[in-house]
């Protein structure tokens, strides 16, 4: 059971939560029995931090009323109009047995309102419990990040994507794949969802069309690495906005491999921002990680030199009028494939012991909704060169997030064996959004900060140091690739050691 309250917020009214910032702005979709229960649900409950200002119907019955106190504002064909209108955040899908067409075409006309969606479970599951409301979410991811989740995108980021050629990198991952789905919804002239797993794009376009006949180009099979093969691939689709997600990320593997964490990280970047150059893409956006933030690992290093690069290059093309490079820093991703709740449910499923590398250490997270929305503010606020972080609150302790989703799962304290394995080579206890030398700069958006550095290096100066390494990482060289990149990045020492025999059961990507 939720909590009651003795007295419901009044609606449209951004009330703050206890400790925290307003409910998002929330339209439900359904005034029947499982929405009605919902509003009531979220009305008594601030901490799923949802506050619901208006209700959907297509019964013209229902048009004019209340449901538990919150107007039904039209049909659902107005979705995308009446969330722009009442600056809807988070539009919650209360229909239970919508055909997958027609959930999809919701969810497409949310997103392209610069809202996130949500979908309640089967109507059956609803009617066997009193409250619907703590269906909404399996579960409480405030608790989980420590800190309430903070709506990003905009409506405004229509003016980037809409009748514009966008290509996505990596765009078979978990990161990717959202971020395909939410540019879809923007317009845009043509999508382009490139990966090297043939497997993963297709189910990402049965996932967003509804069927994968394989047949057009949306979909486009290269390995970043492959220098022609990108190059074709930019004359031929001659993108316009260019989301650079494909990446290694995995620290333990990237420590033990350094030469592929540069021949994807780095080479691979080069490969794009050089096409981008070359064919005046409008806009490019890096994914980037907050390890690049004075690195300690190959990962942080790798994706440092990624970001080096785009800066380099944005400030010629800035001056030249070409184009926009930018890049952002996520945290690591709560549900992105691999993640730690994944690998947690499995370890606690199994009855296993969960291990952690050090009572003491912290990491940022994020949701994956916060990172698709970050890259896509970043596309429209970049004026070429900053690297966007969110403001993700305090870090959370590792130990403290176990606690919490085993809680959440009904699970007790003694019933979670916790077993520490020591830091891996090149891990932190505790990362940082920024380096000792970055300045941390207001944007448009509250919650999102940039950094710029005056000391990156022009790209002919960085391509001397970039050309070496490149040599040393074809030839698998991996002593020579740990010096190069300890070389290119002052400060950064290699923690090159023998990978402790346990290892902690999350990969720390983003």
């Amino acid at each position: 059971m939720l909590p009651h309250r003795t007295a419901a917020r009044p609606h449209g009214d951004r009330t703050r939560l206890p400790d925290g910032p307003a409910g998002l702005r929330t339209l439900v979709v359904g005034a029947g029995s499982a929405g009605t229960a919902l509003v009531r649900d979220l009305d008594r409950t601030p901490e799923f931090g949802l506050d619901p200002v208006g209700v959907l119907d297509d019964d013209p019955g229902k048009a004019g009323r209340e449901v538990s106190g919150v107007p039904v504002l039209g049909p659902l064909a107005d979705l995308t109009a009446l969330a722009l209108g009442h600056g809807a955040q988070v539009v919650v899908l209360a229909i239970p047995g919508l055909p997958h067409q027609r959930v999809r075409a919701l969810a497409t006309a949310a997103a392209a309102a610069g809202a996130a969606v949500r979908y309640l479970p089967s109507f059956l599951a609803a009617l066997r419990r009193e409250v619907v409301g703590s269906d909404l979410r399996t579960l409480d991811v405030n608790r989980l990040i420590g800190r309430h989740e903070v709506h990003v995108v905009s409506p405004d980021v229509r003016t980037v994507i809409e009748g514009r050629r966008v290509l996505v990198t990596g765009a078979g991952g978990s990161i990717g794949s959202e971020l395909c789905r939410q540019v879809q919804a923007f317009g845009p002239a043509a999508l382009y969802m490139l990966d090297h797993d043939e497997s993963n794009l297709h189910r990402l376009q049965l996932d967003i069309w509804g069927e994968a006949l394989l047949t057009d180009e949306s979909l486009v099979i290269a390995d970043i690495r492959d220098r022609p093969r990108i190059q074709q691939i930019f004359r031929d689709l001659r993108p316009d906005v260019v989301f650079h997600a494909a990446a290694h990320k995995h620290l333990p593997l990237l420590e033990r491999h350094p030469s592929e964490a540069v021949k994807s990280n780095v080479l691979g970047t080069d490969h794009l921002v050089e096409a981008a150059l070359a064919t005046g893409v409008e806009r490019f956006v890096l994914i980037s990680t907050d390890k690049a933030a004075d690195p300690t690992s190959v990962l942080g290093a790798s994706k440092r030199l990624a970001e080096l690069i785009v800066q380099a290059n944005a400030r010629d093309a800035r001056n030249l009028g070409t184009g926009v490079f930018a890049a952002v820093r996520f945290g690591n991703v709560l549900g992105s494939r691999g993640s730690l709740l994944s690998v947690l449910e499995e370890q606690l499923r199994s009855g296993g012991p969960v291990t952690v590398t050090h009572p003491d250490v912290t990491r940022f997270f994020m949701t994956i909704e916060e990172a698709v929305g970050l890259v896509l503010e970043a596309g429209r606020m970049a004026e070429g060169g900053e690297v966007f972080v969110l403001d993700m609150g305090e870090p959370v302790r590792i130990v403290d997030l176990v606690h919490n989703f085993a809680a959440q799962v009904q699970l007790g304290a003694d019933e979670v064996e916790i077993r520490y394995t020591g830091l891996r080579a090149g891990e932190k206890l505790n990362e940082a959004l920024f380096s000792d030398t970055e300045e941390r700069l207001p944007t448009a958006h509250p919650r999102i900060f940039a950094t710029t550095t005056d000391r990156a290096a022009a790209p002919e100066d960085l391509a001397g140091g970039l050309t070496g390494l490149y040599a040393a990482a074809t030839t698998n060289t991996d002593p020579e690739v740990r010096t190069r990149l300890a070389t290119l990045l002052p400060g950064y020492q290699s923690a090159h050691a023998k990978p402790p025999a346990l290892s902690t059961p999350y990969p720390d990507g983003f």
